[in-house]
C-alpha cells in the first residue's frame, strides 16, 4: 500500500435505503479535517473478517468535492459478499477503515458535449461529476451533457429525484432514464443505454466531438464501446470507462 495513501477512520453519520439492496451511505473522516479527491474518483473500504484476514473493495465515491472531511458510497449488497453486507449493516456511529483517493476515472480538463452512461450503482461517480460540473457556470457552459442511466426496474433508479432537478435547473443537461424490464406501468423510456445512445448521436452527427464516460458492469461497458467504435467509428480516446466487475 502506497505511504501516500495511509489508512483512514471514517465515521457512519448517516444511510439510507435506496432500494432493497442498495444503500446510500454517508461519512466523515476522523482526525481529518478535509478530505480531497477529484470527482470520479474512489476509495479502498480494508476491514477484516472473523478469521483476521483483510479484506479490501473499492466503491467510487458518490458525493462532490467538498471542503470538508466527508464523503458518500452507493453500494450494493452483493449475495455472500463479505465488504458490501458489511457496510450495508453499519449504523450511524460506526466506524470503518478505508484508504484514498484513488483513479484516473475523471474529466478531461478540456470538456467537450458529454455522454455519461451507467446501471446500477455505477451512477454513483456521475453523481459526484455532475454535482461538481454544476456548481460553477464556467465548468459547464457552452457544452452539452447527457445522462443515461439503465436499469431493470422503476424501483432501481437511484438519485432520480437530484437529476431531474438538475436537469430543470440547467437547460444543457438531459437525464435519459430507461427500464429494460418497466412493464405497463412505467410511461417513461424503455430499453437499454445503447438505445438510447444511438439516438442522441444520430442526432448529432454521430457524436464526432463528443466524450463518453461509462460506467457499470462489463457486459454494459463492453457494449456500449461496440456501439461507439463499430457502428460510429468512434477513436478510443474519445472513450473513457470504469468496470465494476
Amino acid at each position: 500500500m502506497a505511504e501516500t495513501h495511509p489508512i483512514m477512520a471514517a465515521r457512519v453519520t448517516r444511510s439510507i435505503l435506496l432500494s432493497e439492496k442498495t444503500k446510500h451511505i454517508e461519512f466523515e473522516f476522523l482526525d481529518r479535517p478535509k478530505f480531497d479527491f477529484i470527482a470520479g474518483q474512489f476509495v479502498s473500504v480494508r476491514e477484516p473478517k472473523a478469521d483476521g484476514k483483510f479484506i479490501t473493495r473499492a466503491y467510487s465515491i458518490a458525493s462532490d468535492p467538498r471542503d470538508d472531511n466527508t464523503l458518500d458510497l452507493c453500494l450494493n449488497r452483493v449475495e455472500n459478499g463479505f465488504m458490501s453486507n458489511y457496510l450495508c449493516d453499519r449504523e450511524v456511529g460506526d466506524e470503518v477503515r478505508m484508504h484514498g483517493p484513488h483513479g484516473h476515472f475523471v474529466l478531461h480538463e478540456e470538456l467537450k458535449d458529454t455522454i455519461f452512461i451507467s446501471t446500477g450503482t455505477g451512477v454513483a461517480p456521475f453523481r459526484s461529476m455532475g454535482r461538481w460540473l454544476f456548481q460553477h457556470p464556467e465548468r459547464y457552459k457552452g457544452r452539452e451533457f447527457w445522462m443515461i442511466y439503465g436499469t431493470r426496474y422503476a424501483d432501481d433508479i437511484y438519485y432520480r429525484d437530484e437529476f431531474e432537478q438538475m436537469e430543470r435547473e440547467h437547460p444543457n443537461f438531459h437525464y435519459v432514464c430507461t427500464l429494460s424490464r418497466g412493464g405497463d406501468a412505467w410511461t417513461g423510456r424503455k430499453g437499454y443505454v445503447q438505445d438510447h445512445l444511438r439516438e442522441i448521436l444520430k442526432a448529432h452527427d454521430g457524436g464526432k466531438d463528443m466524450q463518453v464516460y461509462i460506467c457499470g458492469l462489463n457486459e454494459m461497458v463492453s457494449g456500449v464501446r461496440d456501439v461507439l467504435k463499430d457502428e460510429f467509428g468512434w477513436d478510443k480516446k474519445q472513450i473513457n470507462f470504469e468496470r465494476y466487475d
